[in-house]
C-alpha cells in the first residue's frame, strides 16, 4: 500500500506542476487550476487528493517545495557569510526560472484567500524564515555580522529585493544581484 500511496502522491505533483508549466501551450494559472483537473491528469480521485492535501493551495505549495529546498540549501560545513552567499544566490536563480512564476502566483493567491496565506505559511515560509534566521544569528555568533541589528531586519533587508524582483519584475534575478544585495548589506551590519 505505502508504494502505490507514494506513486500517487508523485503523480499528483507532477501533474499538478506540469499543468502549471507556463513553458506548455495551454498551462494554466494557480488560480484556474482545480483538483479535478489535478485528478484527472494524475489519474487519481479527488478523494485521494484530499487524503494528503487539504486545499488546492497546499498542493501546489508541496508541488513547489518538492524541489526547491534541495536545490536553495543552506550550508553548514562553511562560515556563515559564504553559505548565505550561496544561499541568496541560489534562492535568486530559481526564482528566474518557472518556479518562480509559480510561487508568484501563490503569493497573489494568498492575497486575497486567508487559508492559503495560512497554508503558505505555515507549508513553506515559516520553515524557511526559521532557517533564514537561524543563518544570520551563526553570522553574528561568527562575528560576521554585528549583533545590535536583530537577525530579522537583517533578514528582511537580504531577502526582499528578491521577493520584490520576483513580484515586480523590477529586474534579472541571479547570483550577481544578490552578490550585490550582499555586498551593500554587510556595509551597514558588518561587525
Amino acid at each position: 500500500m505505502a508504494i502505490r500511496s507514494e506513486q500517487s502522491q508523485r503523480a499528483i505533483l507532477d501533474a499538478t506542476m506540469a499543468l502549471l508549466d507556463d513553458r506548455k501551450p495551454g498551462a494554466l494559472t494557480v488560480q484556474k487550476l482545480s483538483i479535478e483537473r489535478v485528478a484527472r491528469e494524475a489519474g487519481v480521485s479527488k478523494t485521494t487528493i484530499y487524503r494528503w492535501w487539504p486545499s488546492k493551495a497546499a498542493v501546489v505549495i508541496d508541488t513547489f517545495l518538492d524541489n526547491h529546498i534541495a536545490r536553495t540549501p543552506i550550508r553548514e560545513d562553511v562560515p556563515a557569510i559564504e553559505a548565505l552567499k550561496e544561499h541568496l544566490g541560489s534562492l535568486a536563480e530559481i526564482y528566474g526560472g518557472r518556479e518562480g512564476h509559480l510561487v508568484a502566483q501563490l503569493i497573489a493567491e494568498c492575497q486575497y484567500d486567508p487559508a492559503a496565506m495560512a497554508e503558505f505559511k505555515d507549508r513553506f515560509w515559516n520553515h524557511r524564515l526559521e532557517a533564514a534566521l537561524a543563518l544570520i544569528e551563526r553570522a553574528v555568533q561568527e562575528r560576521a555580522i554585528r549583533s545590535d541589528i536583530p537577525p530579522m531586519v537583517v533578514t528582511e533587508l537580504l531577502y526582499s529585493p528578491i521577493y520584490f524582483r520576483l513580484l515586480l519584475h523590477t529586474g534579472p534575478l541571479d547570483r550577481k544581484m544578490t552578490d550585490q544585495t550582499l555586498r551593500a548589506v554587510l556595509e551597514g551590519v558588518r561587525a
